[in-house]
Formats: C-alpha cells, structure tokens, sequence
C-alpha cells in the first residue's frame, strides 16, 4: 500500500519546496500555482484517480458473468492512467486490479508478458492484451454493455 503512494507523496513534497521559493522571494502568486499544480499531479498518479480495484479471482469471476474486460494496472503507470482518462465514465463498466496490492493480479500479468508487470494488460474474452490503445478499449466496453 505505500508504494502506491510514495510517488503522489514525493510530488506533495516537491511542491512545497518549489513554491517555498517564490512566496518567501515576495511571489506568493506564483507560489500558489505552483502548488495547485503540483498538488493536482500527485492527485493524477495517486489511487484516487482509478475505480475500486478488486482481485484478480473475483475480477474474472465478474468477467465470466457479465462479459466486462478486466484491467490490471498499477498506481503511477503513465499508460494506465493514459487508458484511464481517455475512457472517462465508461472505466467505472470495467474491473480493475491493481496488481501492487493483489498477487494474483500480479501472477496473472507476468504469465503473459513473459516475466514482466507490464501494465495496462486487459483479459477480454479470456484474452490478454497488453497497453492497448485507448480507443479499441472503448469499444470493448461499448460492446459488452
């Protein structure tokens, strides 16, 4: 669980450095956009951002049930959170796992990517795709309903 938020925390303490700068040099403006900005970014990378996660077992249990793909992903995954923005509302119709909290998740992951975490890997059908583009994902929801 903390490693999913050393990177949002690191960016909180970045940017009360960064701003500390400019309000004691008499800027307070710029110190306060700096720190919305930084605070913003450690609000994109954290947990916060993704649907609840759940197991990778009850995940595929889901999966079979109601035909919906399953993401696993990682908190500060650039391409998981790429995948995430650009599904807007229509994320919430997938399950995730996070696979830093979840073993299984994990396994899972490593069994087809040979060896290697590399996320965002979806199971569509039982089919596994790793960092598919955005725009097929949709689809994939779309066409689940």
């Amino acid at each position: 669980m903390r490693r999913a938020w050393t990177g949002p925390v690191l960016l909180l303490i970045a940017g009360a450095g960064a701003a500390t700068g400019p309000i004691v040099q008499g800027r307070p403006g710029t110190g306060a956009v700096l720190s919305v900005v930084f605070v913003l970014l450690a609000g994109l990378t954290s947990p916060l951002v993704f649907p609840r996660s759940v197991g990778a077992l009850e995940a595929r249990r889901r999966s079979a049930t109601d035909g919906r793909p399953v993401v696993f992903w990682r908190p500060g995954c650039t391409y998981c959170l790429r995948l995430r923005l650009r599904l807007g509302r229509r994320a919430r119709r997938l399950h995730w796992v996070d696979i830093w909290r979840d073993e299984a998740g994990a396994e899972a992951v490593r069994e087809v990517n040979d060896g290697n975490e590399t996320v965002p890997t979806l199971l569509v059908a039982g089919r596994a795709y790793t960092n598919p583009d955005p725009a097929w994902v949709r689809e994939q929801v779309s066409s689940t309903r």
